[in-house]
């Protein structure tokens, strides 16, 4: 094994484990809860800018301290910054408002490539929560956050630290 694949697979296994946090069940989460946003159901969006994003519920409450803290896990394959370079996964500055696996110079899988739908904050929740089923057949090794205040902290701090000002 060369050292490139090693250091991917030991990328994989940290963002494996960094995912394997409480898997508390959410409230209204029995049998006659609605069933789970995916790719496919997620519907007609609205694309707001990322300053209206974070001055609506829930983004605008949303403790950033914690946000950061939950980011942990998608620094372990990404790229938050400015200029930065793809990693495992592909880099997320300025991904809010764009369409799904189009990042220029990044692999993505063709489920990614054929998917039809732009990064908010409700579609990046509903893959957060549980992204093999939100769109199966992605690779993203991660088995989501299962807990909604850590969601909504982590994507408000994607909103601030990944802005482009473009969305």
């Amino acid at each position: 094994m060369n050292t490139g694949s090693r250091l991917m697979a030991v990328a994989a296994l940290v963002a494996l484990v960094a995912g394997c946090g409480r898997q508390d069940e959410e409230p209204g989460g029995g049998p006659d809860a609605a069933p789970p946003l995916t790719a496919e159901t997620l519907g007609e969006q609205v694309v707001l800018s990322v300053t209206e994003y974070l001055a609506t519920e829930p983004y605008a409450s949303a403790d950033r301290v914690n946000g950061e803290r939950q980011a942990a896990f998608c620094r372990a394959c990404h790229s938050l910054e400015k200029d930065g370079p793809h990693m495992i996964g592909p880099a997320l500055y300025g991904f809010f408002g764009s369409k799904v696996g189009a990042r220029q110079g990044f692999e993505y899988s063709a489920v990614m490539r054929e998917a039809d739908f732009i990064w908010t904050p409700e579609a990046l929740d509903a893959w957060l929560h549980q992204p093999g089923r939100f769109m199966p057949g992605n690779r993203m090794v991660f088995a989501g956050v299962t807990d909604q205040r850590d969601r909504n902290d982590v994507i408000a701090h994607l909103l601030e630290v990944t802005s482009s000002g473009e969305h």
